[in-house]
């Protein structure tokens, strides 16, 4: 396992790649089980942590981290920011964040990659993600996004940049979602 890679020289910049075209085509599909209607699940580094489950949501207009996935980052309550922020789930469900916090996120394999900053809220609820991407983030990275070829494609300094879907990843947060609503369903019907 690598924990840590260094560069020995510095990978030069590719000229004119300021405005690159960023398109999709029938390759960039290849890799996939067809058909599929599955949801846009990705892996980034955020913060010192490779985070896999992260949902891709075009519809959504925050960043969420999961409760049980800050835990595992090992970050101190202390640094969360408090929020006034009140989020509306499915079926009008009201979630009240436990606070904010700024992160590191990575996208992309090197040299193709962007760092960017990203404000989180945490929300302690069950959810067979770890964390959901939002459409201002995606805009702030000038990405485009195509559910059908399951790839987000963003500019880089070094040529277009590239994060994939994992049908995999999919298909256990699917079953683990179902899962889920089977207990609370049990939940629900002995109260």
């Amino acid at each position: 396992m690598v924990h840590s890679v260094q560069l020995t020289r510095s990978v030069p910049k590719i000229p004119g790649i300021n405005n690159p075209i960023i398109g999709f085509s029938e390759d960039d599909a290849r890799r996939l089980h067809h058909p599929h209607d599955d949801a846009f699940v990705v892996s980034l580094q955020i913060g010192d942590y490779n985070m896999h489950r992260v949902l891709v949501d075009n519809g959504s207009s925050t960043d969420i981290l999961y409760y049980p996935a800050f835990q595992q980052m090992r970050i101190d309550m202390e640094q969360l920011t408090p929020t006034n922020a009140l989020l509306m789930g499915f079926g009008g469900t009201k979630v009240f964040p436990l606070g904010a916090i700024t992160l590191s996120m990575t996208a992309g394999d090197y040299p193709q990659q962007i760092t960017r900053e990203v404000t989180f809220l945490v929300v302690d609820c069950s959810s067979a993600y770890n964390a959901i991407l939002r459409r201002p983030t995606l805009n702030s990275w000038k990405a485009a996004t195509s559910t059908y070829h399951l790839m987000i494609k963003f500019p880089t300094d070094y040529g277009v940049g590239e994060l994939r879907g994992n049908q995999v990843a999919v298909r256990e947060c699917y079953i683990a979602m179902l899962e889920m609503e089977d207990q609370q369903q049990t939940m629900c019907i002995r109260e």
